[in-house]
């Protein structure tokens, strides 16, 4: 034991607590390489086990960062040819307690087998741990630690083998120099690179403080961010108020900011008032004078050409701001004065060459519209030139129109449906990696054996007639429900859920995993597991005829589908069936089919009419969205025909006894856990949140009531137009449009009160049966277990503050599920339509000052069709009304809902963002005329398509 300190600390109630700190040093520590044999004569464990020897493997030296290197070009580390690397525990240490990502980025590093990283216990290594010096600054102690490990290493090596070195890379000059001093071979990062054979795109991963990039130009271009601290303070007193920076997707000159703690989202425009600030990016806003309120434009702006870093964008900002926005359309506006936290990631997209031969400094032009362009030095352009690259910001200057960043690495050719698809999912933060040796090391050994003993602490439930309902397709079989008569004269109807949390233990490599992970994604052509397909498409699967676990709800009830008992139970069953929706609906209307799973099939339809009903009438609400199918060819792979999914009464039948089974397992596992149950909840949207919907309804004559859902419910069901079928579903898509998000909490967090779910107008709610594709269900299902005494409790589980951790996690990976699967139908819709020319049936959605926002119910999709509003561009020209919310082009009128047919083909001009290029066909428009389509031609005069997801 080298020190032995103590510490007298204050606690909450007036007492004092004394803290002893103890520090031990060890002297058989390795060094981690290889041919050492000295540490090996030390170690006993190596001794025993030669082969538990970690990292470093003979070579010509190895390397040693520190923490500012591993922070700012862990990018670089990361490479392939970066190897035997000692990551000193120092800069471990500090690292995990600077930035998380960086951390998991660096362990993930120390664990791969093939780069050849040792984690080195400086601090416990009686050679290499030093004091702090008394007035030493913490930062100074560390960098004097890292050199004396360095000179310990050079030392230690050279006993091995007289020509292996160690070399230092650090960027603090002070450091290098002082290094130099204890004769150690130091370099910063940048030289070490360009010494290299073959450096070439290594050198361009390198972050923008080591490459020299900068802005020559001195001109300040934004104001000053303020101090951290003076912000706190700012915060404080209620002058300024935080926020997360919301881009908009639509005009790269507006934002929003979506105000902590309040329900208020905060408009943002122009350059100056942007200030730098990145989406998700949590920024300090100051709110303008009310004179100065302004409101989003109704252009859709995107910025396509390169500008100087030195452009006038102040000039820019006061030809926005030309006219003053009438009183009656202000929004409270401000502008960012500082970031508080830079939320930065890695960005996909392509490269924008300069028109400069020879240039070195380059634009990259994000996929995420609501990226800014990132200036990037590469030697490569020529390479990288038509490819899907990532690149990382390192800064923002004042002096500078575009944030600096540095190259990642390549993905692939744009276009390429694989490298699309990684673009996709890595654009939505999704992991999508395979599944790690020690996560497959807790999956169960094959063949899979049901025992004595597992049937001892089950029910069984094989006898019954049990059956699945899915869509065609379905592997991850989650839920399963049987009907039977009781000799009462009740009704006995049963949800049996497939019991993942037998398998996935709390803890280990597995459940950390799928926590992490939070969801299955599904994209058109492919499915990210949240766990293995051992678990997710076999043992856990409710297939049919094979025997199965599962977590079974039980309902006692009358024909009046009243519940009279509710009971939950660990079981084992044994599907009779498993259908696909369309073969479920057609056994209920095959009068010639009397067998008990039909039978049992008739009863759950009739029970749930009933149960939808009273949902029905007690305010939930029923929106709409499009939603389509894709045929891929199997060989190609590629779509070769589109279809609105076909909603039948089957599945609005599994939908309400999986609600059921949600609220009944909300009520139970809060009325044992009231400080830790995981739910879910709907807010209620604010009432500014349906201004576009009552605005719109009001256009066609029509009064929508927001006070409550019911009364929204309401209203929308008496909104209907005889001669536009499709105008309900249009009033129900924007309705949607209106909604808050669902999320996920922990009860202990906030007052019951706010439990309330707006759409199914439920008191309490949760998520209980897709325990295979939700990680919040496992969490349920291991409350529900240990609230019937089913399983033994764990203290994670009854933590609250862990447990809304994990919450805030799954809101975001089930937000970004949600995005990646809309992005996967845009992208099958653009392959679709690539050898396509299609004249379709639409309807106007927003009337935009430029553009119309048309929905074509056909394809599931919106599209931008732009319009000519300047008077000296050649063709007819459209005048916006802003008054009446209306576009104008002589005799012709478009208000939102109005049916058009507008012809559908792919925008090249835009090899990254190719897009759904809309033309106008009906209603005809003087002086201008589409080239008839090749194929699928539409009438007005037709009836309308009616296509509703409820």
């Amino acid at each position: 034991m080298l020190t032995n300190k103590i510490f007298l600390k204050k606690t909450k109630k007036g007492g004092v607590m004394k803290i002893v700190r103890e520090h031990y040093l060890r002297d058989d520590i390795t060094c981690g390489t290889e041919i050492c044999a000295f540490c090996n004569q030390k170690s006993p464990c190596l001794q025993e086990n030669p082969s538990s020897r970690s990292g470093l493997v003979t070579t010509s030296h190895y390397l040693l960062p520190d923490t500012n290197v591993v922070l700012h070009q862990i990018d670089v580390l990361e490479d392939s040819s970066i190897q035997n690397v000692i990551i000193l525990q120092t800069v471990l240490d500090e690292v995990r307690h600077r930035s998380a990502p960086a951390h998991r980025r660096l362990k993930d590093m120390i664990s791969n087998p093939d780069k050849h990283f040792y984690s080195f216990c400086n601090e416990f290594n009686k050679d290499t741990y030093i004091e702090r010096l008394r007035g030493e600054k913490s930062n100074d102690r560390n960098d004097r630690a890292i050199r004396q490990a360095a000179k310990w290493y050079a030392d230690h090596l050279k006993k091995c083998d007289g020509n292996l070195k160690v070399v230092l890379l650090t960027n603090d000059a002070d450091n290098k120099s002082k290094a130099k001093d204890m004769g150690l071979e130091a370099y910063t990062i940048y030289e070490y690179v360009k010494s290299l054979k073959d450096a070439g795109l290594l050198m361009d991963r390198l972050s923008v403080p080591d490459t020299g990039l900068a802005v020559e130009d001195n001109r300040v271009q934004f104001p000053e961010h303020l101090p951290l601290l003076e912000i706190q303070r700012g915060i404080k007193s209620g002058k300024y108020l935080q926020g997360t920076f919301q881009a908009s997707r639509e005009n790269y000159m507006e934002a929003n900011v979506s105000v902590h703690n309040d329900d208020r989202m905060i408009f943002i425009q122009g350059h100056m008032n942007l200030n730098r600030a990145v989406q998700d990016d949590v920024v300090a806003i100051e709110m303008l004078k009310e004179c100065d309120w302004g409101c989003p434009s109704s252009l859709v702006m995107e910025e396509t050409e390169e500008k100087p870093d030195d452009a006038d964008i102040e000039g820019e900002d006061l030809k926005l701001k030309r006219n003053k926005v009438p009183k009656e359309q202000r929004q409270p506006s401000a502008r960012v004065v500082g970031i508080i936290k830079r939320n930065w990631r890695q960005y996909c997209g392509i490269l924008q060459q300069s028109a400069l031969k020879e240039a070195t400094r380059h634009l990259f032009v994000p996929a995420e519209k609501r990226i800014p362009k990132i200036r990037i030095e590469t030697r490569q352009a020529n390479v990288l030139a038509g490819q899907r690259i990532v690149v990382a910001i390192d800064s923002w200057p004042k002096n500078s129109r575009y944030p600096h960043g540095h190259f990642v690495r390549m993905l692939g050719n744009v276009g390429d449906r694989e490298t699309e698809n990684e673009v996709l999912l890595l654009e939505h933060d999704v992991p999508h990696n395979n599944f790690s040796d020690s996560v497959l090391s807790f999956l169960p050994k094959m063949p899979w054996i049901i025992t004595e003993e597992d049937m001892k602490r089950r029910r069984d439930l094989r006898h019954l007639y049990i059956c699945s309902v899915d869509p065609p397709g379905c592997t991850d079989i989650d839920d399963a429900l049987h009907y039977r008569e009781l000799e009462n004269g009740n009704i006995e109807v049963g949800v049996h859920i497939a019991d993942v949390s037998h398998f996935i233990r709390p803890g280990n490599a597995l459940d950390k995993e799928a926590a992490n992970r939070g969801t299955t994604v599904y994209l058109v052509d492919m499915r990210i597991d949240m766990v293995p397909d051992l678990l997710s498409s076999n043992l856990c699967s409710l297939r049919s005829n094979v025997e199965r676990f599962a977590f079974s709800v039980l309902w006692e009830m009358n024909h009046d589908a009243e519940i009279i008992k509710t009971e939950f139970t660990k079981s084992i069953i044994n599907s009779k069936a498993s259908l696909t929706y369309a073969e479920a609906q057609m056994r209920i209307d095959d009068k010639g089919k009397n067998d008990p799973l039909t039978l049992g099939l008739r009863g759950l339809n009739r029970l749930a009419k009933i149960l939808k009903r009273k949902r029905t009438e007690n305010g939930a609400l029923t929106l709409a969205s499009p939603e389509i199918r894709f045929h891929i060819d199997s060989e190609t792979h590629d779509p070769i025909d589109v279809q609105s999914k076909q909603l039948l009464e089957t599945n609005s039948m599994v939908e309400e006894f999986m609600l059921l089974a949600n609220i009944s397992t909300a009520q139970k596992i809060y009325e044992e856990f009231p400080n830790c149950a995981v739910l879910r909840r709907h807010p209620s949207p604010p009432p500014s949140n349906f201004d576009p919907l009552l605005k719109a309804a009001l256009s066609k004559g029509f009064s929508i009531t927001v006070s409550s859902g019911k009364e929204l419910a309401d209203s929308l069901d008496k909104a209907v137009l005889p001669e536009d079928q499709y105008f309900n579903t249009m009033l129900r898509i924007m309705a949607t449009r209106c909604m808050m998000q669902a999320v996920y909490f922990c009860s202990g967090t906030i007052s019951e009160s706010e439990f309330f779910h707006y759409g199914l107008a439920s008191e309490i709610y949760t998520h209980f049966t897709s325990p295979i594709r939700r990680y919040s269900d496992i969490l349920v299902h291991r409350l529900l277990a240990v609230s019937i005494g089913a399983d033994a409790s764990y203290p994670e589980l009854l933590d609250k503050y862990k447990t809304q951790s994990v919450c805030n996690n799954l809101n975001y990976r089930h937000k970004m599920a949600q995005y990646a699967g809309r992005a996967s139908v845009n992208l099958q819709t653009h392959l679709f339509f690539k050898k396509r020319v299609i004249d379709e049936e639409g309807y106007v959605l927003f009337v935009r000052k430029n553009a119309l926002q048309i929905l074509i119910p056909r394809y599931g999709l919106e599209a931008t069709l732009y319009l000519n509003t300047d008077r000296r561009k050649q063709g007819p020209t459209f005048e916006f009304d802003e008054e009446k919310n209306v576009q104008r082009c002589g005799v012709v009128t478009f208000h939102v809902f109005d049916r058009v047919i507008v012809q559908l083909s792919i925008d090249r001009s835009n090899i990254q963002h190719l897009k759904l290029k809309l033309e106008l066909v009906k209603p005809e428009v003087p002086g201008f005329s589409v080239p008839k389509a090749s194929q699928r031609d539409v009438n007005l005069d037709e009836p309308p398509t009616k296509k509703v997801k409820t």
